[in-house]
């Protein structure tokens, strides 16, 4: 048992891309997202104006616009400042309406202004949310701009930790680190050495065939273990992101994570002796729970029907654990059932996958 986990372990960390993507990426990741979300960033917004500007508008941008370039293009500069949400730079172009509706179909402008008797028209899609916060905030600073530039003064931002977007990003990440170490370094591992004939060759060993698995589950763990110390380092260092509740939980959560995702991916490696084809079951496990389970954005954004099911995966439950423990000061009790529910599961897929385990 010893010698099978230190060789698994010698042949993973010589492994240079194992390094980096496991450990060295989602440092990076952390980092440039958490740097985009917590610094205060002026926002520009592109809007068209079909001929001459209307009147009520061309007053504002002479007195408040100064001259400017949108690609290639002449424009007028309309810039709010706000320390407190940050500046706002609107740059208006004037253009004929095919030209217009060409560049709102490529996305280089938000909004189309226009001109009417009953006074100006704003075109947009609605289902666009940048374009509805465009809408807003123009039609706002036209009807008062004295009072928009000066900013909001009732605007109190929320800087507390735990909701910051960063707050929300870093267990995500450790997460999904520990399901795509775990699918790639234990799933792919078993179906090529199956292909290579090498599994064949192990098992007319005297080696126990549950060692080697076990072997393989202790070395990802242990990876997992340090992925994730390196990843809240980091976090901690540059963000300042602190763990509000206990940390016997979270090992226990971890734990049970681990064991979720380990009992996955012997099942999904149990039969295929092909590269392609466990690449392909890999994938088909990973994406739907990578995009369902509120790693970068909050799964709530889908349709009400659908997050009873995602709260179902795997990845979901573990996501949701971690996030408490460290953002809401979350203890034993809320980890309970989200720790059962991946150990039950974990331990169901691994005897599923044992039953069916091809060693050649």
């Amino acid at each position: 048992m010893y010698q099978l986990t230190w060789t698994q372990f010698l042949e993973t960390i010589r492994e240079p891309e194992v390094l980096f993507w496991g450990m060295l990426f989602p440092v990076l990741i952390s980092i440039g997202l958490g740097l985009a979300f917590t610094q205060t960033s002026e926002s520009r917004y592109q809007v068209m104006t079909i001929g001459a500007n209307p009147p009520e508008l061309d007053t504002l941008l002479r007195r408040y616009g100064e001259p400017g370039v949108y690609h290639g293009q002449e424009a007028i500069l309309w810039k709010v400042t706000d320390e407190t949400l940050g500046n706002t730079t609107f740059n208006f172009v004037r253009n004929d309406w095919p030209a217009a509706i060409i560049a709102l179909k490529r996305g280089e402008v938000d909004v189309i202004v226009t001109g009417s008797p009953d006074g100006l028209r704003y075109h947009f899609d609605p289902h666009n949310s940048q374009a509805q916060l465009v809408y807003m905030k123009l039609s706002a600073l036209i009807q008062s701009p004295v009072a928009a530039s000066a900013g909001p003064a009732s605007v109190e931002p929320m800087t507390l930790k735990g909701v910051r977007y960063i707050d929300f990003l870093i267990p995500g990440l450790i997460t999904f680190g520990i399901m795509s170490s775990i699918m790639w370094g234990i799933s792919y591992t078993i179906i090529e050495r199956r292909s290579q004939k090498l599994l064949r060759r192990m098992v007319a060993t005297p080696m126990r065939k549950s060692n080697f698995l076990i072997a393989l589950m202790f070395v990802r763990i242990l990876m997992n273990l340090v992925e994730a110390l390196i990843i809240f380092l980091f976090a901690w260092l540059i963000f300042d992101i602190r763990i509000q509740g206990n940390l016997a939980a979270l090992l226990t959560l971890f734990l049970a994570g681990n064991l979720a995702f380990t009992g996955l991916a012997i099942l999904v490696s149990s039969r295929t002796s092909k590269t392609e084809v466990g690449t392909g079951w890999i994938n088909a496990v990973q994406m739907p729970m990578m995009l369902l389970s509120g790693i970068f954005f909050s799964y709530h954004n889908f349709p009400e029907w659908s997050l009873d099911f995602i709260r179902l995966l795997p990845l979901t439950a573990l996501t949701d654990g971690v996030r408490s423990i460290f953002n809401e000061g979350a203890g034993w009790m809320e980890i309970l059932t989200p720790s059962a529910a991946l150990s039950a599961f974990g331990l169901a897929c691994f005897i599923a996958g044992m039953r069916r385990f091809k060693w050649y």
